[in-house]
């Protein structure tokens, strides 16, 4: 069934969802966000060519989970979950929280920065490539979007700010908006994911602890406004109020599951980025005790030696100052007995 609107036209799939037909590829008329999964992907692996043409190592687990997050894109809008998330509040949850925070970290784990660092010839056009690249690394705008301060507060937006007001109602009645939505809520976890976890070049780059505190400070957040959205009794968003009559679909109860979903599945990937958080602050502090073991070995320990001077200079002055006592100690005895 195509349905048309303002921005253009959009297939909707006629039988009752079910996880058959969630999984049936089904291309939407514009296949934005399919194309750009194949775009990124295409590109990934150019890079990871050029760099075997040069015998440059590159681990194939990050190609691996680089690939299968822009697969993931491609299943999450190019089947016929994108036509059912027209229509059904919990689809479209779904997808926000595939697109947002399941697809994000293997995105950013798979370092397509660094990637592209490496492999981009250091002349011609690849010369003006990494000059762009690398002045918008340093740019104001780059510290500005990778600043928890911001990051944070539109992570959460995407959730409290889109549904608890009138803009996913406004935005989802045209097709160009539901796009705009499927993509900022991209945009959204890539900028929430690539402080916390991106072994890329970054303007500025947080502590261990302070990266775990930007997170588990969005962890409640997220979880109660699942809860917000489970105990609703009435539709939070219109435009999800009237699903097909032939698909027997209680709109409440479809509102029902989106909020499950948020509170559970969206839970999933932050505790994931958790435990690779909690690894990797574990793996540089090994490090760098090794290297100051090693540095010890080789050179001594100057903190530790100035500790032990210091150490021999109290020892030395209790031992002047016990002899000294020891001393007017003696001294005042053989008065003592002329007095007596």
């Amino acid at each position: 069934m195509i349905r048309g609107d303002v921005s253009g036209p959009v297939s909707i799939p006629e039988e009752p969802p079910s996880l058959e037909q969630f999984l049936i590829v089904d291309l939407q008329p514009v296949p934005v966000l399919p194309l750009l999964a194949a775009l990124l992907a295409g590109a990934y692996v150019c890079g990871w060519i050029r760099l075997r043409m040069l015998k440059r190592p590159w681990p194939v687990w990050r190609g691996g989970l680089f690939l299968i997050g822009c697969l993931l894109i491609a299943a999450t809008t190019g089947t016929r979950l994108e036509g059912y998330g027209y229509e059904l509040f919990s689809v479209f949850m779904f997808q926000q929280l595939t697109l947002m925070m399941a697809i994000p970290p293997l995105l950013v784990l798979g370092s397509p920065g660094t990637l592209l660092l490496r492999a981009t010839p250091h002349h011609g056009v690849g010369r003006l490539l990494l000059r762009i690249a690398i002045a918008g690394l340093q740019s104001r705008v780059s510290r500005f979007v990778l600043h928890p301060g911001f990051m944070i507060p539109l992570f959460l937006f995407a959730f409290y700010g889109i549904y608890l007001s009138n803009i996913a109602n406004v935005l989802l009645n045209t097709w160009l908006g539901h796009l705009g939505l499927e993509l900022s809520f991209l945009a959204a976890g890539i900028l929430f994911t690539v402080p916390l976890i991106s072994s890329d070049p970054l303007p500025k780059r947080q502590s261990h602890l302070g990266r775990l505190v930007d997170l588990f400070s969005e962890m409640p957040l997220h979880a109660f406004f699942g809860v917000i959205v489970m105990m609703a009794i009435t539709p939070l968003v219109p435009y999800f109020a009237s699903p097909p009559p032939s698909w027997a679909i209680d709109p409440v109860a479809d509102q029902s599951i989106a909020g499950a979903l948020a509170w559970s599945y969206g839970e999933a990937p932050t505790l994931a980025l958790a435990l690779v958080l909690l690894a990797r602050w574990y793996r540089d502090d090994t490090r760098l005790a090794r290297a100051r073991d090693f540095r010890i070995d080789r050179t001594g320990d100057p903190e530790l030696e100035a500790y032990n001077r210091y150490l021999q200079r109290l020892t030395a002055h209790d031992r002047m100052r016990e002899s000294a006592s020891g001393a007017r100690t003696a001294a005042e005895r053989p008065n003592q007995g002329t007095t007596g």
